[in-house]
């Protein structure tokens, strides 16, 4: 289950590769702009920000995550959808997923059928964590691989879930789009409070620990968190009272059709 506090302890770190990405769609006035994975929904509330003239709709397969962003005083409607079953009504413009596509094994079908349903001159958008060999993970898949987890967390986590920018292009390049994909490593410069968790471990816990939280009991947690906090301190150490924390993110916005038109 998710849970939006917990994932919004680092909200402008997370927020950061949503606006880079968002800022490389030049639509003007799309019709319906769509946010698949859209969370609590504080970034969603800036698309209809951007493009006030627009449908905004978020949809998300976490309950809590739409009562969380249901409060919000945004011109947006908000749902809980599961995006593997989202199809294009017809007059979705703008398509955006944020951090979302990572959790969806196959989710490269995913993207071609979107480039094919979409209507032409639709701008696609998605943005996923790259950073499956960092070191984090690295230390999260070798507690996971110890006697004690090896049968119950292990199947849970996948080494490469996401591809590179290049598999990417190629992929939606073949559905007909005009593709820009990049990637960037950011910095993240985590404050290291005294007596508190790692901070590593605390940005963990809002994603890449969720389903390992679910499948624990409260005592399996409890011991699964301090191992790996162990490692965690080893590969990030404190350095002038924060921590220093890169994190590869992979982007591609794409734009159906043969070739670009005129702006929605």
């Amino acid at each position: 289950m998710w849970d939006p506090t917990t994932y919004l302890r680092f909200g402008d770190e997370r927020s950061r590769p949503f606006h880079d990405l968002v800022a490389r769609i030049p639509a003007e006035r799309p019709r319906t702009v769509v946010d698949l994975g859209c969370g609590p929904g504080q970034l969603t509330a800036t698309l209809a920000e951007r493009w006030p003239t627009s449908r905004v709709l978020g949809l998300d397969s976490s309950p809590d995550m739409i009562a969380r962003a249901e409060t919000l005083d945004a011109p947006a409607d908000f749902a809980v959808a599961d995006l593997r079953d989202w199809r294009p009504a017809g007059d979705e413009d703008v398509v955006v997923s944020n951090a979302a596509l990572q959790w969806v094994p196959g989710h490269q079908e995913l993207l071609r059928r979107w480039a094919a349903e979409l209507p032409a001159g639709a701008w696609l958008a998605m943005q996923v964590p790259g950073n499956f060999a960092a070191d984090s993970h690295r230390a999260l898949r070798e507690v996971a691989d110890l006697p004690t987890w090896r049968a119950t967390v292990a199947p849970l986590l996948r080494a490469d879930p996401v591809d590179d920018p290049a598999d990417y292009a190629a992929l939606l390049t073949a559905a007909g789009c005009a593709v820009d994909a990049w990637e960037t490593t950011y910095v993240h410069l985590l404050p290291a409070r005294p007596a508190a968790e790692h901070p590593v471990l605390a940005w963990m816990e809002g994603t890449a620990l969720r389903p390992v939280r679910a499948a624990l009991d409260a005592a399996g947690w409890s011991a699964f968190r301090a191992e790996l906090g162990v490692r965690l301190t080893a590969a990030y150490p404190v350095r002038q009272g924060q921590v220093y924390f890169p994190f590869r993110r992979v982007f591609v916005v794409a734009r159906t059709g043969d070739h670009a038109q005129e702006n929605p």
